[in-house]
């Protein structure tokens, strides 16, 4: 979709300005003419004003975080908010939302084009049909792990009701999951993870099979940040996420397998990754084929190793701090410095 559109697409998302925050921006709430939320990426706080009705001082939809001095439209919102890059699929986005029954006026229904299970295009409307996870379940959940670093999360959505089929073609159920965008090296979704959730969140459901994915996923991945000259990558999402909680400036993505990992796609200006190693033989033998791969293309490849199992089990069972030493020591000096800065 050519950006020639973008002004239309804004306007018509500004007619519903409110419905878009409260999609979008779960974590504020109204106060007047405005919806207050801490920023535009849907943290907690009041620092940032959505307009929801025409004034004086401007149209609909237009919003200021004061501590920042951002400013942009709802279709700004729908980017930051879900860590979206490519403007194609902030299109996207926004012509989702704008079908959805709660913001368009009633129409004469028509009928719903089937997409095979499991499609990139079913990926899709199950990302459309979730929301953001700060006050979820998700949350909870993420939380109940140790991983209390939930910024740039965009890629995570909750979805309270979603599809549960057993392996033994018993009957379907709707269990409340977390679902995470798969993204391609240019932001472009090719598909989907699913993890169904216990119903109060503190860990997953009670089923076979808890995480499954959908979609195109072969050298793609659940993005946190955009890579740079360094990034890292893992198979999990709760093993990265559990290093990003002691590197919260670095890229990574969660590859979903250890065969997915072996996979992964490079970005162009990648100098330097870091390969988040499980210590099981499925995660050395990622291991090893990522880092002839990286090798091959003149990448540096550094392999991150656990103390325990997996990171995540590190994370939670030594702590945070103890956690971030021991990551620290596996860092070149360089990035020990550049990530680490913040840290006493």
């Amino acid at each position: 979709m050519p950006r020639r559109d973008a002004p239309d697409l804004a306007h018509r998302l500004a007619e519903y300005a409110e419905s878009v925050c409260r999609h979008y921006l779960s974590n504020g709430r109204r106060q007047g003419n405005y919806w207050t939320v801490g920023d535009v990426r849907n943290a907690p706080g009041r620092s940032m004003f959505v307009r929801l009705q025409p004034s004086p001082k401007g149209p609909p939809g237009k919003w200021t975080d004061a501590a920042t001095g951002e400013h942009g439209d709802l279709l700004d919102v729908i980017r930051e908010s879900l860590g979206l890059v490519n403007f194609r699929d902030v299109a996207d986005e926004a012509r989702l939302f704008l079908a959805m029954p709660d913001a368009m006026p009633a129409r004469p229904a028509e009928p719903i084009r089937q997409v095979p299970i499991g499609s990139p295009e079913a990926a899709r409307r199950l990302l459309a049909m979730s929301k953001p996870i700060i006050g979820t379940l998700v949350e909870t959940y993420l939380r109940g792990r140790g991983i209390a670093t939930l910024s740039g999360t965009g890629s995570l959505r909750f979805h309270p009701r979603c599809y549960y089929r057993p392996d033994d073609h018993g009957p379907t159920e709707t269990l409340p999951a977390m679902i995470a965008a798969v993204t391609d090296l240019d932001g472009h979704l090719t598909g989907a993870h699913r993890t169904w959730l216990a119903p109060d969140g503190t860990g997953k459901a009670l089923v076979d099979t808890p995480r499954r994915a959908m979609g195109d996923l072969l050298g793609h991945a659940v993005r946190f940040g955009v890579p740079g000259s360094v990034m890292a990558a893992g198979e999990g999402i709760e093993t990265t996420l559990s290093l990003r909680c002691a590197l919260p400036d670095m890229a990574m993505a969660a590859a979903l397998s250890a065969a997915h990992l072996a996979a992964i796609l490079f970005p162009p200006n990648l100098r330097r990754l870091y390969v988040i190693r499980d210590n099981d033989p499925a995660g050395d033998g990622a291991r090893d084929s990522l880092l002839e791969r990286a090798t091959d293309a003149g990448i540096e490849a550094i392999v991150l190793s656990p103390t325990m199992e997996d990171f995540n089990e590190d994370l939670r069972h030594f702590g945070l701090t103890t956690f971030r030493a021991a990551i620290a020591d596996q860092l070149i000096g360089k990035d020990r410095l550049r990530y680490l800065k913040r840290v006493a």
